[in-house]
């Protein structure tokens, strides 16, 4: 019997860093277990104009976690008059989730942005661990992702390529893995700026 952190950490999210940027993507179901409970939901947050976050796990969960990380940012900065690095942000969420370990939030989280040190992508458990990583998947579908991106991904490769690989990959795991689909949301991190994607999925793969 699957435990009650299996059945809500479903549906897939990933990132990809390459020499000019970084990409965060998920789609836009949520599930628990076998039931689908929406089809729209946003995975993917905007914690200011150089740093975004993105998640799978419980909505509710998602929200508080990129609602205080982004306050707890803007303070940091407000006060000491310079710009917080990615990797201290993903530390300082790490620390948040550590002190929750005996209840914790149900989500599984990656942090990317640029800073005066370049491109970084952090991915963070349950229970607060960091690891920073090139390309990694999360989620009941990163399996599958996983496999695309460990074949196609090249450190050098333009940030329109990793575009393209992070919705390959975000198709393919909606393709086979029954807690994802229903939609893409990507954000693009580059040296001047950050944009958002979003598109509905529609069809058998959907």
């Amino acid at each position: 019997m699957a435990s009650n952190t299996e059945l809500v950490i479903g549906g897939v999210t990933l990132g990809v860093r390459v020499k000019d940027g970084v990409v965060l993507a998920s789609e836009k179901r949520v599930a628990y277990g076998y039931t689908i409970l929406s089809k729209s939901a946003k995975k993917v947050y905007v914690l200011n104009e150089r740093i975004g976050i993105a998640f799978t796990g419980l909505v509710g969960d998602m929200q508080t976690l990129a609602k205080r990380l982004r306050s707890l940012i803007q303070l940091y900065e407000l006060e000491n008059h310079t710009e917080m690095l990615v990797r201290s942000a993903a530390k300082l969420l790490g620390n948040i989730l550590f002190e929750s370990r005996f209840a914790p939030f149900l989500t599984q989280t990656l942090i990317a942005g640029r800073d005066s040190e370049g491109f970084h992508l952090f991915s963070l458990d349950v229970l607060g661990s960091v690891i920073e990583e090139d390309f990694t998947a999360i989620g009941s579908g990163a399996p599958i992702a996983i496999g695309i991106l460990e074949s196609e991904f090249k450190k050098d490769m333009s940030i329109e390529d990793g575009v393209r690989l992070a919705r390959k990959a975000i198709m393919g795991a909606v393709s086979r893995d029954i807690g994802s689909g229903d939609g893409v949301d990507i954000l693009i991190i580059d040296s001047a700026s950050m944009r958002e994607e979003s598109q509905i999925l529609r069809g058998l793969q959907a």
